[in-house]
């Protein structure tokens, strides 16, 4: 594993840790760290994140995110040696929402489809 990707991997990790343990806002929902994205000179790091909740819940929680950067940058600084903490920039990353309602979809084209092929076999085996 490349310095690069063991680094993106260690960012991951105490990210949820620190959100998970060490953020006490109350407008934090059920976040989980999805995956980061470091620019080559190590400098930004665009985390993306999931909530599990109502749109409400989505805007609290990017609110909470979002005040508590600095303190959330402070703690990576102090648990991952790096030349340069990256600036964070926290964003909701919806594509779990988005195949959860691709699945629905289908699966009510199923259930809509499946009438229509027993009536085929019926007329089949008649």
């Amino acid at each position: 594993m490349a310095r690069h990707e063991r680094i993106v991997e260690a960012l991951r990790k105490e990210l949820s840790l620190i959100i998970h343990d060490e953020i006490k806002d109350p407008r934090l929902g059920f976040v989980t760290i999805t995956n980061v994205e470091l620019a080559p000179d190590k400098r930004f790091a665009k985390v993306f994140y999931s909530v599990l909740g109502k749109e409400e819940d989505h805007k609290k929680t990017k609110e909470a995110l979002d005040s508590s950067l600095g303190y959330v940058r402070k703690l990576i600084g102090e648990r991952i040696k790096l030349r340069f903490v990256p600036e964070l920039l926290f964003s909701e990353d919806r594509s779990q929402e988005y195949s959860v309602r691709i699945e629905e979809i289908l699966n009510e084209i199923k259930e809509q489809d499946e009438p229509k092929k027993s009536t085929r076999a019926n007329k089949k085996s008649r």
